[in-house]
């Protein structure tokens, strides 16, 4: 602990004692999947059988990655849980219903499927590539926020045990 912080000085926001750099490395990322180049040049193009499947997938996942990050950001705001740092609100209360049945981490889902969806709507193996970042991201940053979770809430390791963590279903990712 820092002599600053043993005296009671707020702490700056940029050294990252409540996770502030993830919030930003989340922008950025989303910023690359929004406005990054979606190919490259030495990149074929896709099949037109594949573009077409691609481009009505593509849209199917943004609509329900659309639909994730609202009902989750919902029920945090409704609990006052709602932060964009991956640490426990001193408000916030332990959600285990509606999408958090299904989904840990329901909006860090709806976040990798909007991105995957742009991607295949824009037969962007580049946004792909990002979309895949993302998820490695969102699994590194859903971590942290768990074990804040996990010291606010003791029943947190239970739900755990039953809920998966990103991606509902048949997804294995480490718990």
């Amino acid at each position: 602990m820092t002599t600053m912080e043993m005296v009671g000085a707020p702490v700056e926001w940029w050294k990252g004692q409540r996770g502030e750099w993830y919030v930003a490395i989340q922008v950025a990322l989303f910023a690359l999947i929004a406005f990054g180049p979606a190919t490259a040049p030495w990149l074929p193009a896709w099949p037109a059988g594949v573009a077409a499947l691609s481009k009505w997938l593509g849209v199917v996942l943004l609509v329900g990655g659309i639909g994730w990050i609202v009902t989750g950001g919902v029920q945090l705001a409704y609990g006052r849980s709602l932060s964009a740092l991956p640490c426990a609100k001193a408000s916030a209360t332990l959600i285990d219903t509606g999408a958090f049945a299904l989904v840990r981490h329901p909006m860090y889902c709806g976040g990798i499927w909007v991105a995957f969806g742009c991607g295949l709507w824009s037969h962007g193996p580049l946004t792909v590539g990002y979309a895949v970042v993302l998820t490695t991201f969102f699994a590194v940053k859903g971590s942290r926020e768990e074990r804040s979770l996990t010291e606010r809430f003791p029943a947190y390791r239970d739900y755990q045990k039953r809920v998966r963590k990103l991606i509902p279903l048949p997804y294995r990712w480490p718990r």
